[in-house]
């Protein structure tokens, strides 16, 4: 059975599942290709997947959303949330003239069945769930025979919550009631670590209160309705809003933590998801909580896997299996689209000399295989320099025109991770925070000396793996920087003339694509 699954809004993704296989195929987000952040579906990417879907599927799985974001009034298909049978929808239609099986289920269910069906557990593994992200702050208890029971709510909108804290501080902010930023959580996490955790003053108490204990945010709030507040357009970087931020942050997870202390009390594994699982202070908190026999965060845990899930629920609806082999690289293949580059020397890839034109100071732009699905660069669609100045993360920041307090992020051979960070295992998805033990790794130690470690192993990424052997053979350390390449306010560059054009405008030394490694004659 092969299963064509759309998820429609921001984040949106189409993804395809082969039941026969049991595998998810593939999974291609519109943003990326350089099409704008969060984009919704659009014709391009619907193109791009017909083209490589080779017969008409047998079914066509759509993620339930609404018109009107969180609206319960104006839903597609199965609508926004919904755990039952009622929130299910199946039946046959025709598509493209064939009659094939249509199936939605809400998106409440999109992620739920996204973490558990990515999830290492076996079938039958009893799981809880917390779903955090803009609307949902619930967990949830799958049985061994694939029942899901909601244990409770404990806040509704935290991630809306969250960025409506770093809209509220921010001069330029200036958008009406009923609209945040996405980007705005991710700065918020990076400026968390500039605070002190501890006990709230007085003004932080009340702004902290009266957006924690609010219904909700994005409907019901305009930033003009908290001018009372002195942290009202005080500025991002003012020390006493980036030690709110601080509390805020730890405030929202104690309240959660609370709950699933006192209530998930099995000690089965945490399924994380939604889109607060990309905070990787609040995931390795949940890590070292000791509740839980295991955590998983998927790497696509915000709405990019909800056509994932909803492939997955489908599969459970009509095969009763519910887990899939993937990889997260499951994204769009790189198009090498012919151009012209007469400023360019163009040689085979030779993985030394990328090596030691890195090691001398050079920032590379590096394409390798089939896109990540989710939004962290994961090695194949990746700025890579290396890690010793604090120069270099400067540079990395002005070239991807972002704030200066946005940190940089490290990716290290998985055999080697514990020699420069506090951390044992693997952290393949860059979801977990590490504190720095290697004080010569200036480029990707953010200011309270923690770092979001990607760890690679061969079996892995075995190009980046060997690339990072080179690396340590030259410098003696198996690390690099690695930030997302991408045009600013874009998705991941996916073709040649984008990426050249990217290096050219931004002054990036060298790039990589295919078996090809470029430098510009400068």
């Amino acid at each position: 059975m092969k299963i064509f699954s759309m998820k429609p809004g921001h984040d949106g993704a189409i993804a395809f599942v082969d039941t026969d296989s049991t595998r998810l195929e593939w999974s291609y987000e519109p943003e990326k290709d350089s099409f704008p952040r969060y984009d919704s579906l659009n014709p391009s990417l619907l193109m791009e997947t017909a083209a490589i879907t080779l017969d008409i599927p047998d079914v066509l799985a759509i993620s339930g959303w609404s018109k009107n974001g969180f609206d319960e009034s104006a839903p597609i298909g199965a609508g926004y949330y919904g755990l039952g049978s009622d929130t299910v929808q199946t039946g046959l239609i025709k598509f493209f003239g064939a009659d094939i099986q249509y199936f939605s289920s809400s998106h409440e269910r999109s992620h739920i069945w996204c973490a558990y069906g990515l999830s290492p557990f076996e079938q039958g593994q009893p799981c809880y769930v917390l779903v955090w992200e803009g609307a949902l702050g619930d967990f949830y208890e799958i049985d061994e025979k694939l029942n899901i029971f909601h244990v409770g709510t404990v806040m509704k909108t935290p991630g809306n919550k969250y960025a409506f804290l770093y809209a509220l501080a921010d001069p330029t902010f200036n958008l009406p009631k009923g609209k945040l930023r996405f980007e705005d959580p991710g700065k918020l996490m990076a400026l968390c670590a500039y605070g002190e955790s501890g006990i709230l003053t007085p003004d932080e108490k009340e702004i902290t209160e009266f957006l924690l204990n609010r219904d909700s945010i994005l409907l019901s709030l305009s930033k003009e309705d908290v001018t009372w507040s002195p942290y009202f357009n005080i500025g991002l970087e003012n020390p006493e809003f980036t030690q709110l931020a601080k509390r805020f942050s730890d405030s929202l997870f104690e309240r959660f933590y609370s709950y699933a202390k006192e209530n998930l009390t099995k000690g089965y594994p945490l399924l994380v998801v939604g889109g607060c699982g990309l905070n990787c202070d609040w995931n390795t908190m949940w890590k070292n909580t000791g509740l839980f026999s295991d955590v998983f965060v998927p790497p696509c845990t915000n709405d990019t896997g909800s056509a994932i899930g909803t492939a997955i629920d489908a599969m459970r609806e009509f095969t009763g299996n519910a887990k899939v082999k993937w990889s997260v690289y499951c994204g769009q293949e790189f198009v090498e689209d012919t151009i012209a580059m007469p400023d360019v020397k163009v040689q085979t890839l030779d993985l030394t000399e990328v090596a030691k034109f890195i090691n001398a100071g050079n920032i590379v732009a590096w394409t390798q295989g089939r896109c990540e699905i989710g939004p962290r660069a994961l090695g194949n669609r990746s700025i890579l320099a290396s890690p010793f100045s604090i120069d270099t993360k400067n540079r990395l920041n002005q070239i991807k025109r972002r704030e200066g307090f946005r940190p940089i992020a490290p990716i290290c051979l998985e055999e080697d991770v514990s020699i420069h960070f506090d951390w044992h295992g693997t952290s393949p998805y860059m979801l977990y925070f590490q504190r720095v033990i290697n004080a010569d790794l200036q480029a990707i130690t953010h200011v309270d000396n923690t770092a979001r470690v990607q760890t690679v192993n061969p079996q892995q990424n075995l190009m980046m793996y060997r690339l990072l052997q080179s690396v340590k053979e030259i410098s003696g350390v198996g690390v690099l920087c690695n930030t997302s390449l991408n045009f600013n306010g874009a998705g991941f560059i996916n073709r040649t003339s984008d990426l050249y054009n990217y290096c050219k405008l931004t002054g990036i030394d060298g790039f990589v694509y295919g078996d090809k490694f470029c430098n510009f004659l400068r």
